[in-house]
């Protein structure tokens, strides 16, 4: 199993409605992905909800395999909304991992 975990912050000027709806919007475009790459076992995005946070959003994703992460991160639907993704955030960090 991979474990795929990304962070980003929200470009600087959005007000807080504004960080809702493109919350939302990346959680829409994202999670659904999950259903269109075999290997795929989950993909969540949540909002920063504590202080101690140093990052506004995540993505949170499990994969089968190293070759499912790689169909996920090449797949049509994911290269659409990383335009989306890209546009709404910076200070992004990423860390991958196999456990079992």
């Amino acid at each position: 199993m991979v474990k795929h975990i990304v962070l980003w912050n929200f470009t600087e000027g959005l007000s807080e409605s504004e960080r809702e709806e493109a919350g939302e919007k990346m959680k829409a475009l994202l999670e659904p992905i999950k259903e269109l790459v075999p290997g795929a076992v989950e993909i969540q995005v949540v909002r920063n909800e504590f202080l101690s946070s140093n990052r506004d959003i995540a993505l949170i994703s499990t994969f089968e395999t190293p070759d499912a992460l790689t169909t996920y991160q090449n797949h049509p639907a994911h290269v659409e909304a990383g335009k989306y993704v890209r546009s709404v955030t910076c200070n992004r960090a990423c860390m991958d991992y196999e456990f079992m």
